[in-house]
């Protein structure tokens, strides 16, 4: 769409910025939303706020602003997403029930990233459009945008069919000050709580640095494999495909209460990052993305199962996510700008890689010794 309009290209990268900056700027409001109400219907509701934001985009609102309504759409229906699995499961199920859910959710990414393109290919999806007439109507990239809009429309039928349960944390007060005051209170609750303390910090480092390094994998796709984009963005879903293979081993061999076990899989994940650097042969790297994705999952997994639980028992399920997400994507805002001032700086991709993954294993290893500690004291 941006391409369609002669929009900047930086306008690209621009446009991520838009849409995380309701998960930030929202978070004191969309954790109370998602508690306040059946979370079946707070998804119900924010599909379609996410509909309005590509029906905007279709009516001809810039893409960036567009976007942005997609966004506030996104930021409120993840608490509810995420929180139902404390509502209808106990403790025990929660590390299986993650599993499943970041299954998912990466197979959708995956799906998405491969249809995504297949429906703005001018050679496909403008030769389908052409023999239904569709393309007296639509451009190619507006008829993909028509696609996703039946795509949450049937999304928001099936959030029609999710059972109804009691509400347990719904908030007393729903003045906006009240609000800010109850999120500033719940972040340094669950900063407080020495369970809660050590999943938040490394489900913060799993999202900031699994942002950037997409990135960092593009660039250095180019430069160690000569890899064009198009075949650079397809070797990163072998990494997609080893958070979905580590999430599924997390969850039949990890339980809630050992999940704090799994750190030291975040210090060999730094290591293997820094790996990277030599290789070159396209099949190696598959292999290196691919273990690279299943320590992901692994650690990150019963962490997201931890921080959901302790978040239910401290404030509800829907204020945790919230600051989870508040914090993931201060952290993403964090890291993307190191990147990009190391990008703009000049400093070799090599160099940049080693930096990233020194940076994982001693942030990990800060966190797994300070735990023990806390343990010990």
């Amino acid at each position: 769409m941006l391409k369609e309009i002669s929009a900047p290209k930086w306008h690209v990268p621009l446009l991520q910025e838009f849409f995380i900056l309701s998960y930030i700027l929202l978070a004191p409001f969309v954790g109370p939303y998602a508690d306040s109400m059946p979370k079946g219907r707070v998804m119900f509701v924010t599909n379609f706020i996410k509909l309005a934001g590509c029906l905007a985009m279709l009516a001809g609102m810039p893409p960036l602003y567009a976007y942005a309504i997609v966004g506030l759409g996104a930021a409120a229906y993840s608490p509810a997403k995420y929180g139902i699995l404390t509502e209808y499961l106990p403790p025990r199920e929660l590390v299986k029930a993650n599993s499943w859910m970041e299954g998912a959710t990466v197979a959708a990414i995956v799906l998405g990233a491969v249809f995504g393109g297949l429906m703005i290919s001018p050679k496909l999806a403008g030769a389908f459009m052409h023999h239904w007439g569709l393309d007296a109507w639509f451009s190619v990239p507006q008829f993909a945008i028509v696609v996703i809009v039946f795509l949450y429309l049937g999304a928001a039928w099936v959030n029609l069919h999710i059972p109804v349960v009691a509400i347990d944390h719904k908030p007393p007060r729903k003045n906006p000050v009240f609000l800010l005051y109850d999120f500033m209170h719940s972040f340094r609750l669950l900063w407080k709580d020495p369970l809660g303390q050590v999943s938040l910090a490394v489900t913060t480092l799993f999202w900031g640095v699994g942002a950037t390094l997409r990135l960092v994998v593009l660039a250095w796709a180019a430069f160690n494999l000569k890899f064009e984009l198009t075949h650079a963005t397809q070797l990163t879903a072998m990494s997609a495909v080893g958070i979905a293979v580590g999430a599924a081993i997390a969850g039949k061999w990890v339980k809630l209460e050992d999940s704090v076990k799994v750190l030291p899989a975040g210090i060999i994940l730094g290591l293997t990052v820094i790996a990277m650097i030599v290789v070159t042969d396209w099949r190696i790297a598959a292999l290196l993305l691919f273990l690279i994705g299943v320590l992901s999952g692994f650690f990150v997994v019963p962490l997201n199962a931890l921080l959901q639980h302790r978040g239910h028992l401290l404030m509800g399920a829907g204020h945790s996510i919230a600051i989870q997400n508040f914090n993931e994507n201060l952290g993403i805002l964090v890291l993307l700008g190191a990147y990009t001032f190391m990008v703009g700086n000049g400093v070799h991709i090599h160099w940049v890689i080693v930096t990233f993954g020194l940076f994982i294993s001693l942030a990990m290893t800060v966190i797994w010794r300070r735990h023990r500690y806390d343990q010990v004291h």
